[in-house]
């Protein structure tokens, strides 16, 4: 090996690395053979050799890599590789041509030839071709490479050890100062700029494939990087000194943050690359996508080293119960939660929380009276202590489960008492009725100003993904991470979108969707494809982001519709309610429009348990949590079931419903004159809430019972009830006075009462059309549906056994 590529080539790995390394041959795609063998069989680390067999011999093609000279030079319509600095060009300097002379090694300048055959050539008085076509002409050799390590041109004489330029640079630096190390100025010194190329020569092995291989993931994932900016990088790494793209390297002025942009992205790229789920345990930052997940987790916030380790034990075994995209943001909080433990611990023991074995119960306690304390002053707030409690809860059960409290496990002497009981996680803050939906005239000012939404480079994909959002009322990961191909038809031509519920990891669910819904989804297909005409249909998303997407396969994310969305509903007016009140603009987030959705159905008389199918619910728990029966409808409810309203006696009570006053209908809303089966005016019982009857619930023989029609399943379940005792009674039992038998068992006036009743509401309802016996009944659904939800306590006497599940309201009068 000459001299000159001995300055210029890293020593083979070889000599220092233990024995089993990689011979270069192997890859000759990514370093080459020297130019001339050079090279060949030189031995790489295994890291070096694992990068190099990762990186594509095809993207090495696209970015036209030079593994002799170690030059990256794309074309120049290259899509992400591009050189487009704005500002005054750089230097530029083209490659030495050789010399005219056949065979002549040496560089020429303008003129076509080197310096020796130049003053030949001017010495005879004849042209260059003259002097070229003399067949003694003799080929000179070069005088060999530059010695400066990422220089790739020749030296310009044999007196000198570098090329024209860096000749001028050495004397230039070393006249500003006389003692520079020429060795070290050889490593460091930046190769000539050419537009369109950046050089890798002088990097070590492992440092050139890191930087090949980041820049191949960097661009497979869509995102764009100009060469300048690369350019800029390399050389802060050969500046530097740098090993490996991880090293400490401080970006020289200018185009500092995009440079350390693509510096932590080639950083990122390789550290994957190279990692596996063992090593990754060890950090004390976790790149999630090691274990399947994206993002990362960091146990840095947690104090105490044993605690530190026990939570990362947990968390390994903690990882493979999740997925999707919000796995990481899961594991984070419950990362949090410990972290407000270990901050506890950390303030209030002198020993900082640092010794396991010497923690207790009392240890707890300070810790659940620092989060009442965080919750009082309004820095955390009751649902999230709440939360914070059942995350160290589970954690603390968990590590002893996995046996980390062992003689040698992390957690080493741990007492039983260091814990969270049941009694220790505060209850949450009762909510209200679910009220997370925007009101109809409020969704009405959002749809009319959706234009608004257009400007930008994303604008488009940002309204058709908010109507969608609003027409399905699907999540908003649901809508972005949709196909192109989404849209089908049903047998009858209906239309019907396809997705994925990605949070119960169901797949291909089916949605019927309305036409105008279908043409927002086709006139955005149709947009898709103009936009990427060269990606195959099946590879495309229906909402590509505008950022690093140069084939259309990426979706727009979650952060940039929220950002977006925010911005569109901040810059909005004023926007009212139907009383003219204005409306708080934080309540307009893309999930919203999915309870609206809900009550937008629920509103429209939609069942439950269809309701539950249309969002893709398991349980109808769920789905009784995105709707509230509202005011409106549950007024028109009491106003249909009024009409229908009897005494004790079976007398029709003959009132408008729609002349009740409205201090009438709160008083119905709240329920607090419930009685079992109907409505109580007596005052005293009233005062106490309905648990201050003074015939103990004899409802049938008090005047001031009333109910209608939304009782009746509670009625005949109670007349079959008092049936019940009453044949039971009668039979012989043995031990029992005749006048404790005559007081438990019902009379006969209170069975013909409530008989009485219940065919005088049923004869009502049967004198009905089929529309108007349709109306009552559903009527009658939102009513229960109310008093279902908002449950009213009555101190109600246990006089006998319970009832069985009364029957529907069909049921009941047929």
């Amino acid at each position: 090996m000459s001299a000159a590529v001995a300055a210029r080539t890293v020593a083979p790995v070889a000599a220092v690395a233990p024995a089993g390394g990689v011979a270069c041959d192997v890859f000759l795609h990514v370093f080459g053979d020297g130019g001339a063998g050079e090279v060949a069989g030189e031995v790489y680390d295994e890291q070096t050799a694992r990068l190099a067999r990762m990186i594509d011999p095809r993207f090495l093609g696209e970015c036209g890599w030079d593994p002799a000279g170690r030059v990256l030079a794309p074309r120049a319509d290259h899509p992400q590789l591009r050189s487009d600095r704005v500002g005054p060009a750089p230097v530029v300097a083209a490659g030495a041509a050789g010399c005219a002379v056949s065979g002549c090694a040496r560089p020429a300048g303008s003129h076509g030839l080197c310096r020796t055959h130049r003053r030949g050539q001017l010495l005879r008085g004849v042209s260059v071709a003259e002097f070229t076509a003399d067949p003694a002409r003799r080929a000179l050799p070069s005088f060999g490479r530059c010695q400066v390590a990422a220089c790739p041109q020749e030296r310009r004489g044999g007196r000198v050890a570098y090329c024209e330029t860096h000749q001028a640079r050495w004397t230039r630096d070393q006249r500003a100062d006389p003692g520079l190390d020429e060795a070290g100025w050889r490593t460091i010194t930046a190769p000539i700029v050419v537009t369109g190329q950046v050089s890798l020569a002088g990097l070590p092995p492992l440092l050139t494939a890191q930087v090949l291989y980041g820049l191949q993931q960097r661009t497979r994932a869509g995102a764009q990087t100009r060469l300048h900016v690369l350019r800029a990088v390399v050389q802060d790494l050969r500046r530097a000194r740098a090993d490996t793209v991880h090293a400490a390297v401080d970006p020289s002025p200018g185009m500092r943050r995009e440079k350390r942009t693509v510096l932590a992205a080639l950083a990122r790229h390789t550290a994957l690359a190279t990692a596996d789920p063992e090593t990754e345990k060890a950090k004390h930052v976790w790149e999630l996508a090691v274990f399947g997940l994206p993002g990362r987790l960091s146990f840095t916030a947690i104090c105490q080293p044993w605690l530190r380790e026990t939570v990362k034990r947990w968390a390994a075994d903690e990882l493979p119960r999740h997925r999707g995209a919000g796995a990481g943001r899961v594991l984070r909080a419950l990362v949090g939660s410990v972290a407000h433990l270990s901050r506890s611990l950390r303030g209030s023991r002198p020993d900082h929380g640092d010794r396991p074995a010497a923690l207790g119960r009392g240890d707890i306690e300070s810790f659940l009276h620092r989060l009442a304390y965080l919750a009082s002053t309004g820095e955390i707030s009751p649902e999230l202590r709440s939360k914070i409690c059942r995350d160290v809860k589970r954690v603390l059960g968990r590590i002893r489960a996995l046996g980390l409290t062992r003689p040698d496990g992390p957690a080493a002497g741990l007492g039983s008492d260091f814990t969270l009981a049941f009694g220790d996680v505060p209850a949450e803050p009762e909510r209200g009725e679910p009220g997370r939906n925007l009101p109809p005239a409020i969704m009405a000012q959002l749809c009319a100003q959706l234009p608004l939404l257009e400007y930008g480079p994303s604008g488009p994909e940002i309204r058709v993904a908010v109507e969608l959002l609003t027409d399905t009322g699907r999540r908003p990961q649901e809508i972005l991470r949709l196909p192109l191909d989404c849209l089908t038809r049903d047998p009858d031509g209906a239309a019907v979108l396809v997705y994925d519920n990605h949070k119960r990891d169901r797949r291909e669910r089916r949605l019927p969707i309305s036409q105008p819904t279908a043409e927002v989804i086709t006139t955005q297909q149709a947009r898709v494809r103009d936009r990427f005409p060269n990606t195959p249909p099946a590879e495309l998303v229906l909402l590509p982001t505008p950022h690093a997407n140069p084939t259309g396969r990426k979706p727009i994310s979650s952060g940039l519709l929220d950002l977006r969305h925010r911005t569109w509903v901040d810059q909005l007016p004023v926007l009212r309610g139907e009383d003219g009140t204005e409306f708080d603009k934080s309540k307009i987030v893309p999930y919203a429009y999915r309870h609206s959705f809900a009550q937008r159905h629920a509103d429209a008389g939609v069942a439950i348990d269809v309701l539950s199918q249309l969002l893709d619910h398991r349980t109808l728990e769920v789905t009784r949590r995105y709707y509230r029966v509202g005011e409106h409808r549950r007024r028109a409810a009491v106003d249909a079931v009024t009409a229908h309203s009897f005494d004790r006696h079976g007398n029709r009570i003959w009132r408008d419903a729609h002349a009740m006053l409205d201090t009438e209908h709160a008083r119905y809303a709240v329920g607090d004159v419930a009685v079992p089966y109907g409505r109580c005016t007596e005052p005293a019982n009233v005062a106490a809430g309905g648990g201050a009857c003074p015939v103990r619930f004899r409802c049938a023989g008090c005047d001031h019972f009333r109910t209608d029609v939304s009782h009746l399943p509670e009625l005949t379940g109670y007349l079959e009830d008092l049936l019940r005792t009453r044949e039971r009674l009668a039979a012989t039992i043995d031990g029992i006075d005749e006048w404790a038998r005559a007081d438990a068992t019902p009379t006969t006036e209170e069975i013909t009462r409530i008989r009485r009743l219940i065919n005088r509401i049923t004869g009502d309802i049967a004198g009905l059309d089929q529309t108007q016996q349709a109306q009552i009944a559903d009527a009658v659904a939102v009513l229960r549906r109310h008093r279902a939800a908002h449950p009213v306590a009555l101190g109600l006497p246990t006089l006998r056994a319970a009832a069985p599940a009364p029957p529907t309201v069909s049921e009941a009068t047929t």
